[in-house]
C-alpha cells in the first residue's frame, strides 16, 4: 500500500516557527515532522516517527549484535528505588515528582539504574548468570530549566539506556569495550562524525565515563583535543600542575600604595606602575590572584558562600564548578550574600581571612595553578588596597584544589601529548563504568563461584535518539529543506506527479507500483490541483534523497531522476527508472 501525499497526515509550512533557535528544529517543524505541545515537549507525526524508528533499528541491530537483550519499563516509577540511591534528592528541582490519589511518591523516570538493578536482583542470583546486559529504547523525563533548541534539549525525549551486569571488574572492562564498539558502529551506520572523549560522570556516579561528541557548532558542550590524541570534556579536563616552589627564602608579602583598582586591569596598570618587578618583566594578569565569590545551594536547602582563588588572567567556567561541587547548586553570589560576609570587600577580595579555620569561616578553594610557594599580587581585603608577594602556602592555605577554570586553546594536556584545541560538540552518547554504586545501594548481589556473596559490579549506556534524530537534520540541510541520508530517510523515493494531463497520473500510479514491487518504500504526491511550484517546495522541505519528477515528458516515455542531495537532475527511460533507483548509491 502506497503513501499517498494527499491522504498523509502532514502540513508544511513556509514560515518558520516564531520558536525556532536551530535550524533542525525551524525545519523539523516546517516539514511536518513534530509539533510543539509544550516547552520542550513535542508531538511527532508521521514522518518523524518513520525517521525515529528507522534510528531505533539501528540501534536495536547493533544493540543485539553485541549481546544485549530488548527490554521495557514504565517511565512511571515509585520513589522508594530513587530514595534507597540518594536521587531522590540529588536530582533536585531536574526531575518531574508527583503523588497518586493515596498520596504515595512517584517520579517520571530521568534516568532507570534503578529499576534494572531491581529487575535483575528479582531475577538473577548465581555468577552463572552473568554476564549480562539488557536495553530499552524508552522516553525520559527531565525538568530543564530552558529547554532549548528544539529535539536537543527537551524535557521529555527518548533514549536507548543499556545496563551490563558482570561479576568482577574484569567482567565490567569486556562489557564496557563490547558497547563502546557497538557505539562506533551505531554512529558510522548513521552517518555521524563523532569524538569520543573523556567526561565527568555527574550524578550517574562510577568511574570510567566517555561521552560520543558531534562536533556542531550549535554544541552545547566544550571540548578539547590535541594533534596526539587526547580528548576530553571540558568538565573532565585536567590542569598540567606546575611544580611547587621552596617556601625557605621568598621575599615577604609588599603592601601596595592605595589605589582605586577594582578590576584586573587596573591593578596590573597600576603595580606596574607603582611597583616594577625585579626581574625587569611587566606584571600580567597572570601575576594576580582572582577572587571569585560563588554561593551553594546544597540538597537540604541551606545556602554557603565559597570563595574560587584563581590566576587572574583566566575566569571561571561554571560548568566545571558545578562538577566541583555537585550535587550542590551554583550561582554566583549576589549583594544578600555579601551583606552577611563583611568580611568580604568587592573588588578586594584577598585569601588571607579565608579558609574554613579562619575568622571569617568562608571556604576558599583554589584552581591548581596555585601551588605551594606561588607568590601572588592580590587583595588586602580593604577598599583600595592590595598586596603583592602573597605566598601559597605561607601567607594562606587553601581548604581544596578544584578544576573551576575555563580551558583555553593552548593549553597543555594533562598526557603530554601537545597543546589542546577547543571545539564545540553535541552530546548523542555516553558510556559509564558504573561500578557497584547501584548495586550496592539496592542489594544486588550473587554467589559467586566458591558460595560466597559478591556484589555485581554495574555498567551504564545511553543513547539520545531523538536527540540524535535532530543532529542528523542540523547535519543534513540547505537552504531549502531536509536532505536525510538514504537509511534514516522516511522513504526511499518521492515520486511527483507534475501537471494536469492524466496521463502523467498513469504512469506515476504505474511507477510507484512497481518500485514498491522492488521493495522500495515511496511517498507518492498525487495531489491532483497543487502546483509543480509548490510540489518541488514540498519535495525539497521533506528532504527525500531520491525524487522522480513525472510531468510533461511522461507521455513520451521519460521521466526525470533528482538527487536532492546533490541538486542533479537526469531524464531517463521510465523503463530504466526502477534500476536505477534500485541501485545501491553511496550515503
Amino acid at each position: 500500500m502506497s503513501t499517498r501525499l494527499s491522504q498523509l497526515f502532514v502540513r508544511t509550512l513556509r514560515e518558520d516557527p516564531s520558536d525556532a533557535e536551530v535550524t533542525s528544529h525551524r525545519l523539523l517543524v516546517r516539514a511536518g515532522y513534530i509539533r510543539r505541545q509544550a516547552p520542550g515537549v513535542f508531538a511527532w507525526l508521521p514522518l518523524g516517527l518513520r525517521v525515529k524508528a528507522k534510528i531505533e533499528a539501528v540501534i536495536r541491530d547493533e544493540m543485539t549484535a553485541a549481546g544485549a537483550q530488548e527490554v521495557h519499563f514504565p517511565a512511571l516509577l515509585p520513589r522508594e528505588p530513587y530514595e534507597a540511591t540518594g536521587r531522590w534528592t540529588e536530582y533536585g528541582e531536574g526531575m518531574f515528582r508527583l503523588k497518586d490519589r493515596k498520596d504515595a511518591d512517584y517520579l517520571l523516570a530521568p534516568t532507570h539504574e534503578e529499576a534494572f538493578t531491581l529487575l535483575v536482583k528479582d531475577l538473577y542470583s548465581s555468577y552463572k548468570d552473568l554476564p549480562l546486559t539488557l536495553f530499552q529504547i524508552q522516553d525520559k523525563y527531565r525538568d530543564e530549566a530552558r529547554p532549548r533548541a528544539g529535539l536537543l534539549r527537551g524535557r521529555e525525549f527518548t533514549m536507548k539506556d543499556a545496563y551490563s551486569f558482570d561479576a568482577n571488574d574484569a567482567g565490567l572492562e569486556a562489557s564496557y569495550q563490547l558497547q563502546r564498539d557497538a557505539y562506533e558502529r551505531i554512529f558510522t551506520r548513521l552517518g555521524l562524525e563523532y569524538v569520543i572523549v573523556q567526561a565527568d560522570a555527574g550524578a550517574m556516579g562510577g568511574s570510567r565515563s566517555e561521552e560520543f561528541l558531534h562536533p556542531t557548532e550549535v554544541g552545547e558542550d566544550t571540548f578539547v583535543r590535541t594533534a596526539g590524541g587526547y580528548a576530553a570534556n571540558v568538565e573532565a579536563f585536567t590542569t598540567v600542575v606546575p611544580e611547587p616552589i621552596p617556601l625557605e627564602g621568598l621575599a615577604e608579602a609588599v603592601a601596595l600604595e592605595p589605589a582605586d583598582t577594582p578590576t584586573i586591569a587596573t591593578l596590573v596598570d597600576q603595580v606596574n606602575e607603582s611597583h616594577p618587578r625585579a626581574d625587569g618583566r611587566p606584571w600580567t594578569a597572570a601575576d594576580t590572584l582572582k577572587n571569585v565569590v560563588v554561593a551553594l545551594t546544597h540538597l537540604d536547602g541551606t545556602r554557603e558562600v565559597v570563595v574560587v582563588g584563581l590566576p587572574g588572567d583566566r575566569d571561571v567556567d561554571m560548568k566545571r564548578l558545578e562538577v566541583a561541587f555537585a550535587p550542590a547548586e551554583v550561582e554566583a553570589a549576589g549583594d544578600a550574600d555579601f551583606a552577611r560576609h563583611p568580611v568580604l570587600v568587592k573588588g578586594y577580595i584577598g585569601p588571607q581571612v579565608l579558609g574554613s579555620e579562619s575568622d571569617s569561616g568562608i571556604r576558599y578553594v583554589v584552581d591548581p595553578r596555585v601551588v605551594e610557594g606561588s607568590a601572588w599580587v592580590t587583595g588586602a581585603n580593604a577598599p583600595r588596597h592590595h598586596v603583592s608577594g602573597l605566598v601559597s602556602g605561607r601567607d594562606f592555605v587553601a581548604d581544596a584544589v578544584i578544576e573551576a577554570a575555563q580551558v583555553r586553546e593552548g593549553d597543555p594536556a594533562p598526557d603530554g601529548s601537545g597543546p589542546i584545541e577547543t571545539a564545540r560538540g553535541m552530546e548523542i552518547g555516553h558510556v559509564f563504568q558504573l561500578g557497584r554504586k547501584y548495586a550496592e545501594a539496592l542489594g544486588l548481589k550473587v554467589l559467586d563461584e566458591n558460595g560466597k556473596q559478591v556484589t555485581v559490579t554495574m555498567g551504564s549506556y545511553g543513547i539520545g535518539v531523538t536527540r540524535i534524530l535532530a543532529v542528523i537534520a542540523e547535519a543534513n540541510n540547505d537552504e531549502k529543506g531536509l536532505v536525510w541520508p538514504e537509511n534514516v530517510a522516511p522513504f526511499d523515493v518521492h515520486v511527483v506527479a507534475t501537471g494536469k494531463d492524466p496521463v502523467v497520473f498513469e504512469v506515476a500510479e504505474a511507477l510507484t507500483a512497481e518500485l514498491e514491487a522492488h521493495r522500495l518504500d515511496v511517498l507518492y504526491d498525487d495531489r491532483p490541483k497543487v502546483s509543480p511550484g509548490v510540489k518541488f517546495g514540498d519535495a525539497e522541505l521533506l528532504g527525500v534523497p531520491q525524487i522522480v519528477v513525472v510531468g510533461r515528458s511522461a507521455g513520451e516515455g521519460v521521466v526525470e531522476l533528482w538527487d536532492r542531495r546533490t541538486g542533479e537532475r537526469t531524464p531517463v527511460p521510465v523503463a530504466e527508472a526502477v534500476a536505477a533507483l534500485s541501485a545501491p548509491r553511496a550515503s
